[in-house]
């Protein structure tokens, strides 16, 4: 069963920002991508580096020969270490999205609060 943590209030988390919090032994970080929140194990799962200390940034996107699309604009963080490169909505792999994954974890608002489930 998931352990709630009240974090403080949504105000207290500007659009575009993040925080690293110690919740239940676990480092996690807090990411509020446009008004929305997402929280994921700050732990890269290749070798382990403080993943949501990285860069927040899009991606490049599939496209034909020549042509240069880039997308999901604030959606990815990317670990400083080697650069592997996560989604924070749901931890999932951009480059193995079906193997290798960071635990993500429920965020609610709750009275306008921001409260997470680990």
């Amino acid at each position: 069963m998931a352990v709630r943590y009240e974090l403080g209030a949504k105000a207290e988390f500007p659009s575009g920002t993040r925080r690293i919090v110690e919740l239940g032994g676990r480092s996690v970080g807090i990411f509020n991508v446009d008004g929305r929140f997402f929280a994921l194990k700050n732990v890269c799962p290749h070798h382990g580096a403080p993943l949501c200390v990285g860069a927040v940034e899009g991606r490049m996107l599939d496209s034909k020969p020549h042509e240069y699309l880039y997308g999901e604009e604030n959606s990815v963080v990317r670990c400083p270490w080697h650069g592997y490169e996560f989604r924070i909505e749901d931890g999932s792999s951009i480059t193995d999205p079906k193997g290798l994954r960071v635990k993500a974890y429920e965020v609610a608002i709750e009275d306008d609060d921001v409260v997470v489930y680990v």
